[in-house]
């Protein structure tokens, strides 16, 4: 059976508290222990799933409606006091050498962090673990989940990245191979994923600039931690703006070297047809020319050897 929940706790001073009853009872805790927050991961849930989340914070409908059909953009906007933030994770698949994208929308609230994964990729668990690992982080509240959040996206990217170089290596030693087979279609292929890479991280770039630069309140705290998660995600930026251009260039060697090829199977026929153009000169002049052939007029017929 689909889990939607995938798990719910209160975060208080840093430390973890198991919720016993359901989500509503969870946000009248929180509500009323002052000084705590609300963690709900949930996975793909549908329109009726997650109703109950949404009436009882009282989030807005586009904001409840995104967190449902998915498919948006990496994004940063505010409803009243409620942050969303959209981030789209990438995992590698080695066998087709395929990104698989999805999406994880965070809605940071004063007392609250509800987390929506669509998507295979990218599990939550392993943050929720790290966070509860570090108590002082955590202790800064709501915000610290959304930065393990963007700091464990941002690092998958660095992991998809080098495996498309690794990709892009194996099409240049393939391009360069004697007797290479044609790559076209691979590296078209190649630049379709290397596109689809940066439709997800660069615009979660001017996302992280914002929380840097102090324009999100709710993030003042934490901002030394999301100036290391842009840092990171700008030097993922070069190596995709890297990775397109060396795929420009393996195109360009692989195109040079075919027309390279042609240009000596032209040289090729050209010196064998200046060499079959002697014996065909010599039998279309001589060959239509006689009044006396063997076996056409007979004069002399095959004097040397005729019985």
């Amino acid at each position: 059976m689909r889990r939607v929940i995938v798990d719910k706790a209160i975060y208080a001073d840093g430390t973890r508290r198991d919720i016993d009853g359901d989500i509503s009872d969870a946000f009248d805790l929180a509500r009323a222990d002052g000084d705590c927050f609300v963690w709900i991961g949930l996975h793909e849930p549908d329109e009726d799933e997650f109703a109950l989340v949404r009436d009882e914070l009282q989030l807005h409908p586009l904001a409840a409606e995104d967190a449902v059909s998915a498919h948006q953009r990496p994004k940063m906007e505010r409803y009243d006091d409620t942050l969303l933030i959209v981030l789209k994770t990438l995992s590698y698949i080695d066998a087709t050498s395929d990104i698989e994208v999805g999406e994880i929308m965070v809605f940071l609230g004063p007392d609250f962090v509800i987390t929506v994964r669509h998507g295979a990729g990218n599990p939550l668990g392993p943050v929720r673990k790290r966070l509860e690992d570090a108590p002082e982080l955590l202790k800064h509240g709501a915000t610290a989940v959304l930065y393990a959040v963007c700091d464990e996206v941002v690092d998958r990217y660095g992991i998809v990245a080098h495996e498309v170089e690794i990709d892009i290596i194996g099409l240049e030693k393939a391009v360069f191979d004697p007797g290479a087979r044609d790559v076209v279609e691979d590296v078209y292929s190649l630049k379709r994923e290397v596109l689809e890479f940066r439709s997800a991280e660069d615009p979660l770039i001017p996302v992280l600039q914002e929380i840097v630069r102090g324009r999100v309140a709710e993030c003042g705290s934490t901002r030394e931690y999301f100036r290391d998660v842009l840092d990171h995600l700008l030097r993922v930026d070069e190596q995709v703006d890297a990775h397109n251009e060396l795929l420009n260039s393996v195109l360009t060697a692989h195109l040079a070297l075919l027309g390279k090829q042609q240009n000596e199977d032209m040289r090729k026929i050209s010196a064998w047809a200046a060499i079959i153009a002697v014996p065909t000169a010599i039998a279309g002049i001589y060959g239509m020319n006689f009044d006396h052939m063997p076996e056409l007029k007979w004069t002399w017929s095959y004097p040397p050897w005729w019985p």
